[in-house]
């Protein structure tokens, strides 16, 4: 079930597991002149995996004549195994880890196989004379062989004893048969590795080993210029390829705006990364249009694509009504030549010998959210079906969708989630545009009617570049998806690439300059961001305050922009992190006091829903709650002496005269808040389902650019406490 790469099929044929782990203890005798070893008779558990392995060739005993089917292999002996296995490149540092010396005899596999992603170690420590136990194997044996799981349930009865960290590779191993466990039902993870248990887990692959196809992918999206990071992100990169050479590298879209290196550099600094990372394609995102009203209308965006040292994708995007995408632009075209710095429909990309097709999509609801200008959107499906056959007809039956229409997004334009049930032929979707943390895999196998379906596996990456996506697909003869693994890699947890880090200085030390620049606006007072104390219960996450006030009527007066029916805005108290000192407001001030990045959202709710959220957000009053929501077109009043659930006594809306009506509880309202709260954060639940429904819109407006946006517009800041909150307990 499955492919064996070329470089292994070279290993088995030449070197022989008894050779390396042998030659470290005691010369080993010819397996040719081996009859038997009498210490694997034919009744040995053991005996088929040994002896198949022997008369290969690719297994020898000991020269006393014995195999030691009981040794214990140690890790050292195992890095040199797949050093050798895999052909790893031996790294000119072979300072990989605190406690292996340049002197060791596995100095250079321990580096090898580190910068391969196959050996991590713990603290920085190897442990190369520690014997591996059956569940670090079990890891050992899926990275080395590129094993991917499958639906077939494993039922071990102690995989509560399996550590968090090897748990998946077990249950992968045992999805493939290559560990059956012991008699008793259990997996037994701490138990150490034989040379015999060894010789069953490689038979067992050998036996395993198919045609079938896998393809590697790495994916980004929704990165909105964060590029402290990217020296991390470009080490984790380095290492997937280092194990897995021929890996593509997506991304889906959002590259532009959210930070100041966006604002300073429009593009071109995060453009240098992609360059250098060796970006295999890209989608474009909502707010890759976001320049489209200003003066030089898309102009950074043109040069952004055409400095790029990759291709780009979008099947349904029409860049053909701006001049500026003249000579780049190949509307309808599924290119095989291709060429850098282009936009076409889909690319041909051969990997590993065969043909896999990419083509790309981006949401229609751009047109609402952004400001695309001469550049027209269409429909999702219809033009993915149109391209899948354009694929098809080449003869092309892998193929990848890279999407920026989100996951779960408001199914009423587009979403991953229809597009793998609406279109027949598209293997992998990945995606972008939700900023959805799919920590694995999610697979759609029916169709929008409920039938079977070929399997069609959805991956996003959250945003940021928090992580780097990974996802490893095995396809048939017949280009259908049997097998498929995939994880989230945490890019804080790597080491700064030199490269990268010396090449993020210049733009670094740039924005230190832009982020103490003012905006022109400053406050007549403090502005100031309590929290409770020995001395006070007054709160930012539990009271109404002057910053509270100022950010919800930013988002208000944002969101206005986009749809003039939104009458409320909402801010969860915990997402508001520093105070605004009396005088002039600087860009540093804003991101201190909106640091996470949040999007826009808007959110359409019954009165009903609203009382609910409110309900909750005073639910621990007068305790702190980071759901405290901060409000805005809006006054309510509640009783905190009563119980939770109970507490809200009166709700107002603002209307457009500026007099407060009482809440109707049947009526539609349309409310903006943050992404993060929309989708159910905090705990609100009522915002979550109405998330999985569809009635979430998220602008994608970064919460410190509308603050900076609002401040500006008012030059005099100066908000007031306003009773919009009150709790009549403390009246």
């Amino acid at each position: 079930m499955s492919y064996i790469p070329k470089s292994y099929r070279k290993f088995m044929a030449t070197v022989t597991t008894a050779a390396v782990v042998a030659s470290m203890v005691a010369p080993a005798a010819n397996a040719a002149e081996v009859k038997g070893f009498p210490d694997v008779k034919e009744d040995h558990w053991a005996a088929e995996g040994i002896y198949s392995l022997v008369e290969k060739g690719i297994i020898s005993g000991y020269e006393d004549g014995t195999f030691q089917p009981n040794k214990q292999l140690i890790r050292g002996h195992a890095a040199i195994l797949l050093t050798r296995a895999l052909d790893l490149p031996i790294p000119t540092d072979l300072n990989s880890f605190k406690d292996v010396t340049k002197k060791s005899g596995y100095a250079e596999a321990a580096a090898a196989t580190k910068q391969a992603g196959i050996f991590v170690g713990t603290n920085n420590k190897f442990g190369g004379s520690d014997v591996l136990t059956r569940e670090q194997v079990a890891s050992v044996l899926v990275r080395a062989f590129d094993l991917v799981g499958t639906d077939k349930e494993v039922s071990f009865t102690d995989m509560d004893k399996v550590n968090l960290a090897h748990k998946d590779d077990v249950k992968v191993l045992a999805q493939h048969g290559i560990t059956t466990g012991t008699d008793s039902g259990k997996f037994d993870p701490k138990a150490p590795v034989t040379r015999a248990t060894f010789a069953t887990f490689i038979h067992r692959i050998l036996e395993k080993q198919t045609d079938n196809y896998k393809l590697s992918i790495m994916h980004t999206n929704d990165t909105h210029a964060n590029l402290d990071s990217v020296a991390k992100r470009a080490t984790a990169i380095k290492e997937v390829r280092a194990k897995k050479k021929n890996s593509l590298l997506i991304d889906a879209g959002d590259v532009f705006s959210g930070t100041l290196y966006f604002n300073e550099f429009r593009g071109q600094a995060d453009l240098a990364f992609m360059n250098y990372l060796k970006y295999d394609v890209m989608t474009f995102g909502n707010h890759e249009f976001d320049l489209g009203s200003s003066t030089d209308g898309h102009k950074a965006l043109a040069e952004f694509v055409k400095n790029a040292k990759f291709p780009f994708v979008s099947a349904n995007v029409d860049f053909s009504g701006d001049s500026l995408f003249n000579g780049i632009y190949h509307g309808g075209t599924i290119a095989e030549e291709i060429k850098d710095g282009q936009i076409y429909s889909g690319i041909v990309k051969e990997v590993n010998g065969e043909k896999i097709g990419i083509f790309g999509l981006t949401t229609e609801e751009t047109a609402d959210i952004s400001s695309p200008g001469k550049v027209k959107f269409q429909n999702y499906i219809d033009q993915a079906k149109k391209t899948v056959k354009a694929f098809e007809d080449k003869g092309i039956n892998k193929i990848v969708a890279v999407t920026h229409i989100g996951y779960d997004d408001n199914a009423e334009y587009d979403n991953d989630l229809e597009l793998a049930k609406a279109v027949d032929g598209i293997d992998v979707i990945v995606g972008g545009h939700s900023h959805t943390q799919l920590d694995k895999p999610v697979v759609i196998e029916k169709d929008k009617n409920g039938k079977e379906k070929d399997p069609t596996v959805i991956v996003q990456a959250y945003q940021y570049s928090d992580f780097l996506g990974t996802i490893n697909v095995e396809f048939d003869k017949n280009g259908k998806v049997v097998g498929q693994a995939g994880k989230l890699i945490k890019v804080a947890e790597k080491a700064e690439d030199a490269e990268a880090a010396k090449m993020l200085k210049q733009y670094a030390d740039k924005i230190k300059e832009v982020k103490n620049s003012e905006t022109g606006a400053a406050t007549t007072s403090d502005l100031t961001n309590p929290r409770a104390n020995d001395t006070s219960v007054f709160s930012v996450r539990s009271n109404e305050t002057q910053l509270g006030n100022l950010i919800t009527d930013g988002m208000l007066d944002k969101a206005k922009e986009y749809n003039e029916n939104v009458v409320i805005a909402m801010q969860n108290g915990g997402g508001i992190r520093a105070a605004l000192d009396k005088g002039p407001i600087t860009l540093g001030d804003v991101l201190t006091v909106l640091p996470f990045g949040n999007t826009l959202a808007t959110m359409k709710l019954t009165g009903a829903e609203i009382i609910t959220a409110l309900e909750h957000s005073v639910s621990q009053s007068p305790k702190e709650h980071g759901g405290f929501l901060h409000v805005s077109g809006m006054k309510f009043t509640y009783d905190s002496t009563k119980a939770s659930g109970e507490r809200v006594v009166s709700v107002e809306v603002k209307g457009k005269d500026g007099t407060f009506t009482a809440l109707d509880k049947t009526k539609e309202y349309v409310i903006a808040t943050n992404a993060f709260t929309a989708k159910g954060g905090d705990n609100y639940a009522v915002f979550k389902k109405a998330y999985e429904e569809g009635r979430v819109t998220d602008l994608g407006l970064a919460d410190w650019e509308n603050l900076r946006d609002y401040v500006i517009k008012l030059k005099t800041v100066d908000p007031k406490i306003e009773d919009r909150i009150t709790d009549v307990a403390k009246k």
